[in-house]
């Protein structure tokens, strides 16, 4: 089989401007969630006799292309607004999953002042942190001193009432909705030498092979039978399915190469990190589910005021800092 016509287009993909590549991207990107959900569209209006297990994976897979297009539209605003307003935007986005997450969590008056200190203190360091790129302190901030900050100020109010608790469901939020998240702009602003200016594409790269991989999974759940591994947290993750995630990620990151500072290889590699940690961080935030006695993040917004965005956010908190560090640690990137 002759590879050469197929090797010169991916040559040529890469030899475009920043701009010519970005305006393919999304007239790719956005084409194909428009075909995608015109086609939904079309099966739902369809005529059937009702069936609850396809009415319910029909749910999960509306939830599943609306997190694509938030993401899409989240990549797309963070590569207009540059630098400091996608900073400023993941900065928002992350108040608002956090506070998501800890309405959903027992907690009581005394842990306010931890509370304020998360949401208008660590928060907002943090992403000043990444703005500023200091990454240096960004990668400890939370880890170290956020880790003693919290229980101090819990202490401080004086109640020792499930102490232990309180502050690990904090401590947890924290660690999830802002650390994890906020290595998502990190990687806007991670320069590779030859490749300055165009860490958004980074961030695109990480989007798509996570949203794929975690796709694939779940119709592979459903389609390929298979024992599901932690059954009482989720029936639809078993190893087949997730290994059939995998595969679908690393391909997608292997046609996405041309974008980044990765040989086709190491693409692969990078996608199939990013794609685990991201899937098996969504198994973790079922447990959590389970655990606050809630099927989806902000069913309880009559009450809370949550509006679910921490389910489509939950795998990139987790892919996101595995993702970066591991472009840092083997690209050896100087920051």
């Amino acid at each position: 089989m002759n590879t050469a016509p197929i090797i010169n287009f991916f040559r040529g993909l890469a030899a475009l401007s920043a701009n010519q590549q970005v305006s393919l991207l999304f007239a790719i990107l956005f084409g194909l969630l428009a075909l995608i959900s015109l086609g939904g569209l079309v099966y739902s209006l369809k005529d059937r006799e009702p069936d609850k297990r396809r009415d319910d994976n029909w749910r999960q897979f509306s939830r599943d292309l609306r997190a694509l297009w938030v993401g899409s539209i989240m990549f797309w605003v963070a590569w207009v607004s540059g630098p400091i307003g996608s900073t400023l935007l993941f900065g928002v986005f992350s108040f608002l999953i956090l506070r998501e997450f800890i309405t959903l969590m027992h907690t009581v008056r005394a842990d306010h002042r931890s509370l304020i200190l998360a949401f208008f203190v660590v928060l907002p360091l943090q992403y000043l942190l990444v703005g500023t790129r200091r990454f240096d302190l960004f990668s400890v901030l939370i880890p170290v001193y956020g880790f003693v900050a919290i229980p101090v100020a819990s202490a401080l109010a004086g109640d020792p009432k499930r102490y232990l608790e309180r502050n690990a469901k904090i401590q947890w939020g924290i660690m999830v909705c802002v650390y994890g998240l906020s290595h998502a702009p990190a990687l806007l602003l991670l320069d590779f030498k030859g490749y300055e200016g165009r860490g958004a594409f980074l961030l695109f790269f990480l989007v798509m092979v996570v949203g794929v991989g975690q796709i694939v999974q779940e119709v592979a759940s459903r389609s390929v039978r298979s024992r599901p591994v932690a059954r009482r947290i989720s029936r639809s993750f078993s190893l087949r399915a997730w290994w059939l995630g995998l595969l679908a990620a690393a391909i997608t990151g292997m046609l996405l190469y041309w974008i980044t500072p990765f040989k086709v290889g190491q693409a692969l590699v990078m996608a199939v990190v990013a794609a685990g940690a991201g899937t098996l961080g969504g198994l973790v935030m079922k447990a959590l589910k389970r655990d606050a006695g809630v099927i989806y993040w902000g069913n309880r917004s009559s009450i809370t005021g949550a509006i679910g965005l921490l389910d489509r956010a939950a795998v990139m908190c987790f892919a996101a800092p595995v993702f970066f560090h591991s472009v840092r640690w083997y690209f050896k990137v100087n920051l």
